[in-house]
């Protein structure tokens, strides 16, 4: 059978991949801190033969976009929000850590700030904990302040600070759970230079306006290669047919 089959084939495979991770970003369109993914493909020779002028498309190592979303103002005592780069630490049931951009937190009835999602957000020495009955104060550095309320004079108490990180880019990758890990599994220093602002949360880096296009254009591109399969198609039966008259 003609190779062309198994060109056209692999190339309609990984538009299909591409395709899912469009579909997947356009999910995450609303999802607070999000990072796009992007997908990469390359041209492999095929080996063997009298004529190596055919390749095959291979998946190459899936891409993140790193660029912030936009600042949306909320008002809330938790919403954090990192300016420029940088990096939230939180801690996994696992106990490992996880690097994330979603900064929508929250108080756990046992006064540990935790993700949405019910992970604990780390300080510089370990969960942050929140005292009943507080106000609080999160300072560009990350540094997060507390008074009592209804207590006067008014005693302003530092009760930690956010871990901030900032490891390379060409050192992070996406986890299985959306969370961000360094490719060494190691946990990412601190960062004195990250700064964040209280009362407001990154959107998604999704634009829908382009993942629509690149949609329609993988569609177009798919029709393509499934023409090229009915090509080879007709052309198999063709050249049956030739063969059955000599």
């Amino acid at each position: 059978m003609d190779r062309l089959i198994y060109t056209a084939m692999t190339g309609a495979q990984h538009i299909l991949d591409q395709q899912a991770s469009v579909a997947n970003n356009l999910a995450n369109a609303t999802s607070t801190g999000f990072k796009a993914q992007i997908d990469s493909f390359k041209a492999m020779p095929i080996k063997g033969g009298q004529l190596e002028t055919r390749t095959f498309a291979v998946s190459g190592d899936s891409g993140i976009d790193f660029k912030s979303g936009g600042i949306e103002k909320t008002g809330a005592t938790f919403d954090v929000a990192v300016q420029g780069q940088g990096w939230f630490s939180v801690q996994r049931a696992n106990g490992t850590e996880g690097l994330t951009r979603n900064g929508n937190f929250k108080v756990s009835e046992n006064g540990i700030l935790q993700t949405a999602s019910g992970l604990s957000v780390m300080g510089d020495g370990g969960p942050v904990t929140i005292p009943p009955n507080t106000t609080v104060e999160i300072g560009a550095d990350g540094t997060i302040s507390g008074s009592t309320d209804g207590q006067k004079p008014v005693t302003i108490t530092v009760l930690g600070r956010l871990k901030l990180v900032n490891p390379p880019e060409v050192d992070i990758v996406r986890g299985a759970d959306g969370l961000f890990d360094l490719k060494t599994g190691a946990s990412a220093p601190v960062d004195a230079n990250v700064r964040v602002v209280q009362g407001a949360i990154e959107a998604s880096n999704v634009s829908l306006v382009q993942s629509m296009v690149n949609m329609i254009a993988l569609a177009r591109e798919f029709d393509m290669h499934m023409k090229i399969l009915q090509g080879a198609e007709g052309n198999d039966s063709k050249a049956s047919q030739l063969m059955q008259l000599g």
